[in-house]
């Protein structure tokens, strides 16, 4: 018993440390392109899935909706994002795209996708196919018992 407690302390130290240190240099070429990591996470998803209702935007994104607001405010300034209203439910907000946060993303994505593969570059292909699955099941698990 006192040894699974020690194995799950050192997996969770590791796992932190080791999302701590990737999360580090993709904040960092983030920053570079006078984004934050909200703001980046956001266009990448209205980029990748389209529109989207700003209240369900959040827990896509792991944060709150009262700031998915203030980031979509920021992200319509350097219009990058829109607001657009639903036409069957006029309450229901999306935020969109639009050509020049498309533009952004196809500049910036290549170089950010390749600083995120050196940054784990310590593993081999198969050990990031092993270690994804892992971390996928761990997450699974822990999203489920969470109460």
């Amino acid at each position: 018993m006192a040894n699974n407690r020690e194995d799950s302390l050192d997996l969770y130290i590791a796992l932190s440390r080791a999302s701590q240190w990737v999360n580090a240099h993709a904040d960092r070429d983030i920053r570079r392109n006078g984004l934050n990591r909200t703001e980046f996470g956001v266009l990448e998803l209205l980029y990748h899935k389209g529109a989207q209702p700003i209240q369900q935007i959040g827990g896509k994104v792991l944060m709150s909706s009262g700031n998915i607001t203030y980031v979509v405010d920021k992200l319509e300034k350097k219009q990058f994002v829109q607001r657009k209203a639903s036409t069957e439910d006029r309450r229901l907000i999306y935020a969109e795209i639009t050509d020049k946060g498309k533009q952004f993303i196809d500049d910036v994505f290549p170089q950010h996708a390749e600083v995120i593969g050196k940054a784990v570059e310590g593993l081999t292909p198969e050990e990031k196919r092993v270690a994804s699955q892992l971390l996928k099941k761990l997450g699974k698990h822990a999203q489920d018992h969470y109460k």
